[in-house]
């Protein structure tokens, strides 16, 4: 917050009388609204108080979230600082669990002593303004990996959390079950006021129409609808957030069971978000509406959610499995059929030979507030003979060998075939397993196992040459369901390949840099 100059007010204030209400007016920073600042009252409408002073005037800077066009391009430029700080699991902005940043990995905070005071820096930081609530319990999920502080005891002025007094945690210390987190008291930017949803069974769901900015005369424009060609669930995420509906559960390109508007033209298409946007105007879209399937039935709709899943991959698990097999192809007729070799592999003098396989065990935790489900419903589900098993999605997950500047040279992939609660958290009771033709997915609090030695648990790098690669596992690649968090489904490895050996290290969660030295050859 910044003081504007009051040279302007001055001239206004000898213009119009003004009455003053208050004087002493002092804050110590921390306080959610005005009214909770020390102050004085005035004695009726006086004019005439104020000697030798002036109105006071503020002038705001909105935070990173809230800056758009030219103020944000500005900003940008000179601050390329690594974020030290994030919220995550949140259904709304300036709302999530605390997580901070040490030696390049992410952790969270533990809610002992966690107070409105030190939510009030986390909010402050980010560029939020004052807190609102102060969360306690893991209420914004449960996080993964370390917990990072713990007793924060903050005084309120402080520009970062960091500077606040703290303890480092013990093994003893403090659980997940108690990570803080925050509510933030965030500007109104009127976003709610240029979309809504109409024709659903809920206010949570339906048709989406928008107001693209205003008429001639300053009233708004008329509604017009969303083309759903190329529309889905990143799409859906920005409209349930701006309209402060939770997550996206589904985002939908046909909405002919909605007709009960008379709202009837496109205005929008070629809508493309990469999920983080704070409304549907900050996503690119076509300049002039083009869209091939122009009735009302083909207009994008949105399915929204106060809660959703998160998914997130064991990354130490994947260092400390991977090792190299050369497998004959006599024993690969199965996962030939499921897609699971490389191309080449169609060439192979069958059932001579063998591939070289990139193995490694995948622990997928369901850190959500909601369970996993496969997008299709078990009427759907796929019989596999060869394996004896159904798939209940057609890709769970891509995996990757990357050359440094990015460049594929070895793929696979993992159907999702049965998914399940392997194991879950003390606390937990598992609801999902595969027996049966049972139930699948994965419980909040639990995690899916797949081992290094089941088919398809594997790259074939039969073709690639010796050299330094990334190895890259994503899941949910294709976001057919919904989470509360893409940014960390994908994880990224270092890996040293001298021909017969692999050197797996320093595996990472999303965007984390890569960096450090090998920890050991495996084989």
């Amino acid at each position: 917050m910044v003081l504007t100059s009051p040279a302007p007010r001055r001239l206004s204030a000898h213009r119009h009388p003004l009455n003053y209400r208050l004087h002493s007016v002092s804050c110590l920073g921390h306080e959610a609204h005005l009214s909770l600042c020390s102050f004085e009252f005035y004695r009726g409408n006086a004019t005439g108080v104020c000697k030798g002073g002036m109105p006071a005037v503020v002038g705001c800077v909105p935070g990173p979230l809230f800056a758009t066009g030219s103020a944000q391009k500005k900003k940008r430029r000179p601050q390329q600082v690594q974020k030290r700080l994030r919220l995550k699991g949140g259904a709304r902005p300036g709302e999530g669990r605390v997580e901070v940043l040490r030696n390049n990995e992410w952790g969270t905070v533990c809610d002992d002593r966690w107070n409105l005071v030190s939510a009030g820096v986390v909010c402050r930081e980010l560029g939020f303004g004052s807190a609102k609530e102060a969360l306690t319990g893991a209420r914004m999920g449960q996080g993964m990996g370390p917990i990072h502080m713990n007793e924060v005891q903050c005084a309120g002025s402080e520009k970062s959390l960091w500077s606040c007094p703290h303890k480092n945690i013990t093994k003893e210390g403090c659980k997940h079950s108690e990570d803080a987190g925050v509510r933030c008291n965030i500007p109104s930017m009127g976003y709610e006021n240029t979309v809504r949803l109409s024709g659903g069974r809920s206010p949570f769901e339906g048709r989406v129409e928008v107001a693209l900015g205003a008429g001639s005369n300053g009233t708004q424009q008329p509604w017009g609808l969303v083309c759903g060609q190329g529309w889905g669930i990143l799409e859906a995420a920005v409209v349930c957030r701006q309209l402060g509906l939770g997550f996206a559960s589904q985002g939908l390109q046909e909405t002919w069971y909605w007709d009960a508007s008379n709202v009837t033209e496109m205005v929008l298409s070629g809508v493309k978000c990469t999920g983080q946007e704070m409304t549907l105007s900050h996503c690119r879209h076509h300049d002039t509406v083009t869209c091939q399937k122009t009735g009302t039935r083909f207009a994008a709709g949105v399915i929204c959610s106060e809660t959703a899943s998160d998914l997130l991959l064991h990354a130490p698990l994947v260092q400390e499995t991977a090792y190299i097999e050369d497998r004959p192809l006599h024993m690969l007729y199965c996962a030939a059929e499921e897609n699971c070799l490389s191309s080449s592999a169609r060439q192979a003098n069958w059932p001579y030979g063998h591939r070289r396989l990139l193995r490694f065990s995948s622990q997928i935790h369901n850190n959500g507030r909601a369970d996993f489900r496969p997008k299709a419903g078990r009427h759907s589900w796929v019989w596999h003979e060869c394996h004896g098993h159904y798939h209940s999605m057609d890709i769970f997950t891509h995996y990757d060998l990357l050359t440094p500047n990015g460049t594929k040279v070895a793929e696979g992939h993992k159907a999702s075939f049965c998914l399940e609660d392997t194991e879950c958290q003390e606390d937990v009771g598992k609801r999902y397993e595969c027996a049966n033709f049972g139930e699948q997915g994965i419980t909040v609090g639990c995690w899916d196992l797949y081992r290094h030695d089941i088919d398809c648990q594997w790259i074939d790098i039969t073709d690639v040459r010796p050299g330094n690669y990334i190895l890259q596992v994503v899941i949910n690649p294709r976001y057919e369901v919904a989470e509360s968090d893409f940014t960390n489904n994908a994880m990224k490895c270092n890996c040293k390949y001298d021909g017969h050996r692999i050197w797996v290290h320093n595996c990472h969660i999303g965007l984390a840099r890569l960096l450090g030295g090998p920890a050991g050859p495996k084989w």
